[in-house]
C-alpha cells in the first residue's frame, strides 16, 4: 500500500493543477460604485485621480458623501495613500473641508508620507483651522510613532493654548507611555487629568487599569474599576468586565478572573455575538474547557445564523485547550453549514493537528479542502513544509515547495524567512547540492533569489567539495551584486 504521505503529495499535485470623525452621513459604498473601482487599484500610486475622472466621464456624478465613504473604507483597510489621493483630488476640485476632515487628512499624510510632511501640512493650515481636532491629530501621530520628546512638547503647547478640554489627548499620551513600558508616567497623567477637572472616559479608565496592572498593583486596578462604575456608569458595559478579567488573568488571579467573567455574562446583551466571542476566548485563557463548551452552546441557541468568525473563535479556543476531538467535531459542523469558505478555519485545524504529529489527518483535511474550493491555501502548505523540515523529511518538504511555487501568481506568496532559513540550515548540514539546487529552482520560480540564498548555495557546494564553472554568471544573471563575502566563496571553488 502507498505510504499515506506519498499518497497525499500525489493527490495534492493533481489538485493543484486543476475613523469615527468621518461624516456621519457617509454609508459604506455599494457594489459597482466608485469604491469598487478604487479598491481594485491595488497599491499603485497616482492612479486615484484618473479613476475618479474616468468614473465621472462615464456619466456617474460624484458627491462629497460618496468620496467620504470611500476614504473611510480605504482607511479601514490601511490604504492610506489612496485615501489621501482622494482628498488631494477633492482639493483640486475646490471641495471645502471641515476641521475634522483636515484632521483626517493630516493623519493620512503622516501615514502615507511621514511625520515631516504632516508637520508641514499642520503649519500651513490657517489659524482658524488649528483647532482641537487638528492639534489632536498631530499629537496622535507623534504618539503612534513613539516620538516621546515631540509628543510631550506638543502636548505642553496644547495645554498652554487651551486645546485640551477632553480626555483624548491624555489617552494618546498614556497609550504611548504604556507601549514604551513606562506605565508609571501614564498613572501620573491620569492624576493630572483629575486636577484639571477633565472627565476621564472609559478608555482612560482602562488605560489606568492597564498601567496599574503593569505595576503589579491589583488593588489600584480594582479601585479604578470601581471609580469607573461610579463616574462613567452610562458608558460601562461588558467590555469593562472583559478588560478587568484580562488583567486578573495576566496577574495570575484566576478566581477573581472567574468572577469578572460571570459579571461580564450578566452585563452583556444575550444577542451580542462579540461578547460571546470574548467569553469563549477568555475562558480558554484560564483553561476552563467546561465553560468554553457551555458558552458555545448558548451562543448557538441565541443566534439565528452562525458566522465563520464564531466558528473560528471556538476552534482557536479548542486548539489552545488541546481538545482535539472537540476541535474536529466543531470543524466538521462548520463544513456542513458554511456558505462562504474561510481558509482561516482550515489553517487553525491543520496547525493544531500538525502540532500534535497527526500528519495523516492533516493531509486528508487539506486534500478535501483543495477538492472543495481549490485554494491556494499557501499558509496551510507552509505549515506542512514546517512539519516535514522539523521531522528531517527534506524530500517531502521540497516536494511541497515545488507544488506551492507552481501555484503562485505574481507576488501572492513568499515563504517566511524562518522557512527559508530552516531549509538552508538542513541542506548545509547535509551538504546536499542536489537539494539546494531544487530549492533554488523553486525560489527562482517565485523571484525570491537574493545574496543570502546564494551564500548558502555556495557554502553547500564548498562543503560537498563540488565546483561549478558558471556560478559567477548565474549570480550576475540573477541580478545579485557580488559582495566580498560572495567573491571569497567563488574563489574558493569555481574553476577559472
Amino acid at each position: 500500500m502507498m505510504n499515506p504521505s506519498r499518497r497525499f503529495l500525489a493527490g495534492a499535485s493533481t489538485a493543484v493543477r486543476t475613523l469615527s470623525t468621518e461624516t456621519k452621513a457617509s454609508a459604506p459604498p455599494s457594489e459597482g460604485c466608485l469604491y469598487r473601482r478604487l479598491s481594485a487599484l491595488g497599491h499603485k500610486k497616482g492612479t486615484v485621480a484618473n479613476t475618479i475622472n474616468e468614473h465621472i466621464r462615464q456619466g456617474r456624478p460624484v458627491g462629497k458623501s460618496e468620496l467620504t465613504a470611500c476614504i473611510k473604507e480605504l482607511r479601514k483597510y490601511k490604504r492610506y495613500t489612496h485615501a489621501l489621493e482622494i482628498m488631494e483630488w477633492m482639493e483640486s476640485q475646490n471641495f471645502k473641508f471641515a476641521h475634522g476632515e483636515c484632521a483626517i487628512r493630516l493623519d493620512l499624510i503622516a501615514k502615507a508620507n511621514g511625520i515631516s510632511a504632516a508637520e508641514n501640512y499642520f503649519n500651513a493650515l490657517p489659524p482658524s483651522a488649528r483647532v482641537h481636532c487638528t492639534y489632536g491629530s498631530l499629537l496622535n501621530c507623534y504618539c503612534e510613532e513613539k516620538m516621546t520628546d515631540k509628543a510631550v512638547d506638543f502636548f505642553s503647547k496644547m495645554l498652554k493654548e487651551n486645546m485640551i478640554t477632553k480626555a483624548l489627548p491624555y489617552n494618546n499620551l498614556m497609550s504611548m507611555y504604556i507601549r514604551l513600558g513606562e506605565p508609571g508616567k501614564a498613572v501620573v497623567l491620569g492624576e493630572e487629568m483629575k486636577k484639571k477637572k477633565i472627565q476621564p472616559n472609559t478608555f482612560t479608565y482602562n488605560l489606568l487599569m492597564n498601567s496599574y496592572s503593569c505595576l503589579n498593583d491589583i488593588e489600584s486596578v480594582e479601585r479604578v474599576f470601581e471609580e469607573m462604575k461610579l463616574d462613567n456608569r452610562n458608558q460601562s458595559n461588558w467590555t469593562t468586565y472583559s478588560n478587568l478579567a484580562i488583567l486578573y488573568m495576566k496577574g495570575g488571579y484566576r478566581e477573581k478572573a472567574e468572577v469578572a467573567l460571570k459579571n461580564l455574562e450578566k452585563e452583556m446583551n444575550s444577542h451580542d455575538r462579540e461578547a460571546y466571542h470574548f467569553l469563549i476566548s477568555l475562558y480558554a485563557g484560564i483553561d476552563d474547557l467546561h465553560n468554553v463548551h457551555r458558552v458555545w452552546k448558548v451562543l448557538k441557541s441565541k443566534m439565528r445564523v452562525m458566522t465563520n468568525k464564531s466558528y473560528l473563535m471556538m476552534l482557536q479556543a479548542l486548539r489552545n485547550l488541546n481538545d482535539i476531538s472537540g476541535l474536529k467535531k466543531c470543524y466538521e459542523e462548520w463544513e456542513s453549514v458554511y456558505t462562504n469558505y474561510d481558509v482561516r478555519l482550515l489553517n487553525t485545524v491543520i496547525g493544531a493537528l500538525l502540532g500534535r504529529g497527526m500528519i495523516e489527518e492533516a493531509e486528508v483535511l487539506l486534500k478535501n479542502a483543495i477538492e472543495k474550493s481549490g485554494g491556494p491555501f499557501f499558509k496551510a502548505w507552509e505549515m506542512f513544509i514546517g512539519f516535514y523540515l522539523k521531522n528531517n523529511e527534506i524530500n517531502r518538504a521540497l516536494k511541497i515547495m515545488d507544488i506551492v511555487t507552481l501555484k503562485v501568481k505574481g507576488n501572492e506568496w513568499r515563504p517566511k524567512p524562518d522557512t527559508v532559513e530552516r531549509f538552508l540550515d538542513f541542506l548545509k548540514k547535509e551538504s546536499d547540492v542536489s537539494g539546494v539546487e531544487e530549492f533554488y529552482k523553486c525560489m527562482k520560480r517565485i523571484k525570491c533569489i537574493d545574496s543570502f540564498l546564494y551564500k548558502a548555495l555556495l557554502e553547500i557546494y564548498v562543503g560537498a567539495g563540488k565546483t561549478s564553472v558558471d556560478m559567477r554568471e548565474r549570480i550576475e544573471g540573477d541580478g545579485i551584486e557580488i559582495s566580498n563575502e560572495l567573491e571569497n566563496l567563488l574563489e574558493s571553488f569555481c574553476s577559472e
